[in-house]
């Protein structure tokens, strides 16, 4: 965890762990070196969530982590509003159909959370937000995970 007095506009002292499949970590980090020039703000926190992550093979990731494909309930703690979105690599999101892409600030601060946890986020405004994750429900077929492994 981190430890670093809190600053706006970095993670926080309480920032939760961070797990992520191994089966995607990789196309995660290209995903985001690839959107470096043209989305700075949602790449360099999708990589600072990398770099802080533990990376785990697709059987060990617990079902209550946030991952590609996860229904995910929170609630931002400003507002008290509670929003239910799907966590999605870039070419399937559609905020119609409340599925976000993992290349927005929200959607790379959700990445590899675990249902109770508090993160923060900093939006285009360059506010900070937290938000606290209330529920996940995991979808193995939107991860993409290979030979039907199943998330514990």
């Amino acid at each position: 965890m981190n430890t670093q007095t809190s600053i706006p506009g970095t993670p926080h002292t309480t920032d939760p762990d961070v797990y992520i499949d191994r089966a995607i970590a990789d196309q995660l980090e290209n995903l985001a070196y690839a959107n470096m020039a043209r989305n700075p703000l949602a790449a360099n926190r999708l990589l600072e969530e990398i770099d802080r992550a533990v990376i785990v093979n697709s059987a060990e990731l617990s079902s209550d982590i946030v991952t590609i494909g996860s229904e995910v309930t929170f609630r931002d703690n400003a507002t008290g509003n509670m929003q239910t979105v799907i966590l999605t690599m870039p070419t399937d999101a559609d905020i119609t159909s409340h599925r976000i892409s993992i290349m927005t600030p929200i959607g790379a601060a959700l990445i590899g959370i675990r249902k109770g946890e508090t993160i923060w986020w900093q939006t285009m405004d360059n506010e900070v937000r937290e938000l606290t994750i209330h529920d996940v429900i995991s979808n193995n077929h939107d991860r993409g995970v290979p030979n039907g492994a199943v998330p514990r």
